[in-house]
């Protein structure tokens, strides 16, 4: 149960008391040290009266129906569309942040809807979504909101997807994932220098995530890498990660591989040439990767799903828009026999690729 100190402001439980008076977060590995007042990197969680409290609880910045493969997921329920939202805030400092107006907001007014677990539950359900994802900033830093809507998403039957980087500590980890049912985590490199430099963060503890996630839990994974020209593009570092990706989490984990665009601090790149995105995309099927993707670009062929036994088109995939689909009702492909790994339906959804806003005060 959710304690409330006001309508957006709730006691959290990863904390501790320091001997020299303040309190450390223990949410993910930063561990903001903080005095009473004082917030931490992410903004949202704040020393209040002798405990660490969530400022954002029930807040939203967006509200809206994707395409799951947005996300991306193209192996979870294909065609259907999921419910978004997020808050405000974040727990890294990434230089390249291409949502940086709301994952470094630092203004309570980006916060524009107020919507409970329930009305968010209760709204999915209504529009026909199979799903929520908690997304658009990082659900780790609104732990507990996300957690008591995907309460009440499991309630309704309706399935819940974390888009994260990643970054949280073993216990809230553990907690957090028992609620979920897919989750695209975004490993933005392959290497500490980049973390630490480029994100503020640690590789990792990255890691210890995407291996908990696959061997822990039962929750569908995949994985998103932004290739930034001269960052994280190297041969070198793609063959590593791709290989380290196989070794240890699984060939059928898929990868998706995505077009950088400067933005926030990070301006003095160019924009990643489709080129690179194919080179890494058959980098990670050269090293066993059964499904590799590439996004931002429009490439049917490298956006589309192929059986890694026959290697014939299973899901056709133009942007968001499906086209093909030659999956039995068990996930198999119609021509070999030979299982696609993933969470599909007996058929694939019609959502497409509609993007529809939702106002919760309506």
């Amino acid at each position: 149960m959710t304690n409330f100190v006001n309508h957006d402001t709730v006691q959290t439980r990863f904390w501790h008391p320091l001997d020299d008076g303040r309190l450390q977060c223990d949410l993910c590995p930063r561990f903001c040290k903080l005095h009473d007042g004082q917030r931490g990197l992410c903004f949202v969680r704040q020393s209040l009266g002798g405990c660490v409290v969530m400022t954002s609880y029930g807040r939203s910045s967006g509200l809206a129906i994707d395409p799951i493969e947005k996300k991306p997921l193209n192996h979870f329920l294909p065609g259907t569309p999921v419910f978004s939202f997020g808050t405000a805030g974040c727990n890294l400092a990434c230089k390249f942040c291409q949502n940086w107006d709301i994952s470094k907001s630092r203004e309570m007014d980006t916060l524009m809807s107020k919507a409970s677990p329930e009305a968010i539950a209760k709204a999915a359900l209504a529009y026909g979504c199979d799903s929520v994802a908690y997304t658009y900033n990082d659900p780790v830093v609104f732990h507990e909101y996300a957690l008591d809507t995907a309460m009440a998403c499991r309630s309704l039957g309706i399935k819940s997807v974390s888009v994260s980087a990643g970054y949280v500590c073993p216990e809230p980890r553990a907690e957090f994932y028992q609620w979920m049912d897919a989750a695209n985590i975004d490993l933005k490199a392959f290497s500490e220098r980049f973390y630490h430099q480029i994100t503020g963060g640690h590789l990792q503890s990255v890691l210890e995530t995407l291996c908990y996630i696959k061997h822990e839990t039962p929750v569908w994974l995949e994985l998103t890498t932004l290739i930034i020209p001269g960052e994280n593009d190297s041969v070198a570092e793609l063959e590593a990660m791709t290989q380290w990706v196989v070794e240890n989490l699984g060939a059928d984990v898929p990868m998706h591989f995505t077009a950088f665009h400067p933005d926030w601090k990070l301006r003095d790149r160019p924009p990643t040439p489709v080129a690179s995105l194919l080179q890494a995309r058959q980098i990670a099927l050269k090293n066993g990767v059964h499904y590799a993707y590439v996004g931002n670009v429009h490439d049917k062929a490298a956006d589309s799903t192929y059986c890694h036994n026959c290697g014939k088109l299973l899901i056709g995939r133009d942007w968001y828009e499906l086209s093909e689909w030659n999956l039995d009702a068990a996930g198999r492909c119609v021509f070999c026999g030979g299982v696609c790994a993933g969470v599909f339906k007996a058929e694939p959804g019609n959502w497409g690729a509609k993007r529809m806003a939702v106002d919760m005060d309506r």
